[in-house]
């Protein structure tokens, strides 16, 4: 008895000191992801000690003193909301009321496709989570299909395809020499690819460029992906915040509606409310009929259910709230501009004081581009040097955050740039 005790127990301890050595193992293949580039700009400028740096990478707004705003308008909001509601969940579609006014800035405050309910619409994680629930939609159900995704692009559209699955081909977009658009191009590639393809447009203020066609150009390009047959899928991140009117950064998606297209839209409130850590935002697709839209939206949320469930309330409630009542939307639509106002002001001054300086280069394309970034065709080189001995922080590929640009910073900002393109 003792004998088979004792080999019982040295049985148990080889299981043990293998079940040890498997559990370890797990993980040990993991890697360390690779640094976010525009996150890693960030905190190479925390760190640094200087009194002359600056940070325009950061893809956030900031006031003429560098620093983060909260509209008053969400301040109001927020003021009517706080105690008066309980936080039960919202339905995995999200808050009717906030889809129902997000839907009429993007489709028309009085739009014949809303009153027809032919649009399958719900709230969303933000921008990404739109893109995300869409590109896992358009998975499900065109399983053969590809997304056509400009160059250059936000980075995280790449991401997102790629998790879902989805094949990536790219399409003419950015000119280099012009650093305009390279509309010709773009045209070819709509042309060649295969009917039916799916193509990923910026609404307006195109990350990262600030490069954006013209009306005209819009017009022809939904005559080309029409004759294609192709699907747009419209993002738009900076509606209100890229001109300061709504309805103009609109222009291209009611071109497409006009032409009848059943397009599809990523909508968020991050840029134009502020409302960035509320991940506030709408994927709408536009359907032939009530039918067809109440089959699609249901399908939209039994894709979300596993992803995260239902959506956050707080943020939905504010957008709600401020859009739903006339005298706060009229504050909404006011400040809004005043912060589009600021960027364009400063693209105007950065300009302004490089020409000032004597610069061989021409710089019109940092006021021609629009939003938030400019595309200032630096080299990774150069801004290598704007860091090194100016402590001015970018990411590599040249794209300024015309947020991080204050009056305080522009002069010394045009000084450096002019001193790394001599």
């Amino acid at each position: 008895m003792a004998i088979r005790r004792a080999m019982s127990g040295r049985i148990m301890d080889r299981t043990a000191v293998v079940g040890a050595r498997y559990m370890s193992s797990w993980w040990r293949s993991v890697q360390p992801a690779p640094k976010d580039p525009i996150l890693g700009v960030t905190e190479a400028f925390l760190a640094d000690q200087s009194p002359d740096k600056v940070n325009v990478g950061v893809g956030a707004y900031r006031d003429d003193n560098g620093k983060p705003v909260v509209l008053e308008c969400v301040r109001e909001a927020e003021r009517r909301i706080a105690g008066n509601l309980n936080m039960e969940y919202l339905p995995m579609g999200g808050s009717v009321k906030m889809v129902e006014e997000t839907l009429k800035l993007a489709y028309g405050e009085n739009s014949e496709l809303i009153k027809e309910k032919r649009i399958a619409a719900v709230q969303a994680l933000s921008g990404t989570g739109a893109c995300r629930l869409f590109a896992d939609f358009q998975k499900h159900f065109c399983p053969d299909s590809q997304i056509y995704i400009p160059v250059p692009t936000w980075a995280n559209h790449h991401n997102i395809w790629r998790d879902a699955q989805v094949p990536q081909k790219t399409y003419h977009y950015y000119h280099p020499e012009s650093k305009g658009l390279d509309f010709a191009a773009m045209i070819d590639d709509i042309k060649n690819a295969p009917n039916g393809s799916f193509f990923l447009l910026h609404a307006c203020a195109h990350n990262p460029t600030g490069v954006d066609p013209s009306e005209e150009q819009w017009r022809e390009i939904s005559h080309h992906i029409k004759a294609k047959g192709h699907f747009a899928f419209f993002d738009m991140a900076y509606q209100g915040f890229a001109s300061g009117d709504p309805e103009k950064d609109a222009k291209a998606i009611r071109i497409f509606l006009e032409d009848g297209h059943h397009i599809g839209i990523a909508q968020s409130y991050a840029k134009n409310m502020g409302l960035y850590g509320q991940r506030v935002g709408c994927l709408s697709v536009l359907c032939e009929d009530e039918k067809q839209a109440v089959a699609v939206k249901s399908q939209l949320q039994q894709l979300a259910r596993p992803m995260y469930s239902n959506p956050p309330v707080h943020g939905a409630l504010i957008v709600s709230t401020i859009l739903s009542d006339p005298d706060l939307k009229k504050q909404w639509l006011k400040e809004v501009k005043v912060m589009a106002d600021r960027i364009i002001g400063m693209r105007t001054a950065l300009r302004g004081n490089l020409e000032k300086l004597g610069s061989p280069l021409s710089w019109q394309h940092i006021t021609n581009q629009i939003g938030m970034f400019c595309y200032s065709g630096l080299t990774p080189e150069q801004v290598d040097r704007l860091t090194n001995e100016f402590h001015i922080y970018m990411t590599r590929n040249g794209r300024i955050s015309m947020a991080g640009v204050t009056t305080g910073n522009v002069k010394y900002l045009a000084n450096a740039i002019h001193e790394v393109t001599k």
